[in-house]
């Protein structure tokens, strides 16, 4: 069954440490919902992307790892050096749900233009298929946002899918350059304004409307970003719903 409407989760979510090992990794109560927002299936399919870490072997076998002995049927759509799937479209369409990993958001855009996921993720999202990632998996799906694609010193990117109309802040509590980046250019024009996520949240989105804040760990927030009447940038805590 597809979600009721088209949904992206947009997150600074990533999955849970086991502490076993770097890519030792748990699904958190983030796929709950991911599902949940899917139909709830009762073995859901998931894809997962980790373009922008350049499809990183022990990153798959992370997610693959998570999700064993559930009913959670995995794949991932790996697009270096070729296409592990012989037909994408078709691939992502049989999806519930779409996970990309964190990573260079700068090189997934470009990556997947090349190979025209541009086009079938309009198409996926319209069907009914959650989006769903985090950070570079979460910015991926607006206008654009704050980025270290091009070295430590934060960049703004500004071509993004634009599924949603507006711009995306991430890990906005836990990276000093963040949030003051993400103002100026909300404040200067430089992006439309949008909606930012601590590290531990994420903005669930149907069509192209917020729909709901969520949360796994206490203290996690989202903000309304926009340019005030003076010019300068005002945020807006908006509060989550704790997923557990």
């Amino acid at each position: 069954m597809p979600a009721s409407a088209p949904t992206i989760l947009a997150t600074s979510i990533g999955f849970d440490s086991r502490g076993r090992g770097p890519s030792d990794w748990a699904p958190g109560p983030v796929f709950d919902l991911a599902v949940e927002l899917a139909g709830a299936p009762e073995q859901p399919r998931l894809c997962f992307l980790g373009t922008a870490t350049g499809d990183d072997p022990a990153r798959v076998a992370g997610v693959y790892g998570a999700f064993a002995g559930s009913a959670v049927r995995v794949s991932h759509l790996s697009l270096f050096p070729m296409p592990t799937v012989p037909d994408v479209r078709a691939h992502l369409l049989a999806q519930d749900v779409v996970w990309v990993g964190g990573g260079s958001v700068a090189n997934l855009l470009a990556v997947w233009r090349v190979h025209g996921l541009d086009e079938v993720f309009r198409e996926a999202w319209e069907a009914g298929v959650v989006l769903g990632g985090v950070s570079a998996g979460s910015l991926c799906w607006h206008v654009g946002g704050t980025t270290d694609s091009y070295g430590p010193d934060l960049r703004p990117v500004t071509d993004g899918l634009a599924l949603i109309p507006t711009s995306n802040g991430v890990h906005h509590d836990s990276e000093e350059q963040r949030r003051p980046l993400y103002h100026r250019l909300v404040a200067d024009g430089t992006l439309p304004p949008g909606h930012a996520t601590d590290d531990g949240a994420g903005l669930v989105y149907r069509g192209t409307e917020l729909a709901q804040v969520v949360a796994d760990r206490p203290g996690a927030a989202a903000y309304r970003v926009e340019r005030g009447p003076d010019g300068t940038a005002v945020e807006t805590r908006l509060e989550p719903r704790r997923l557990r």
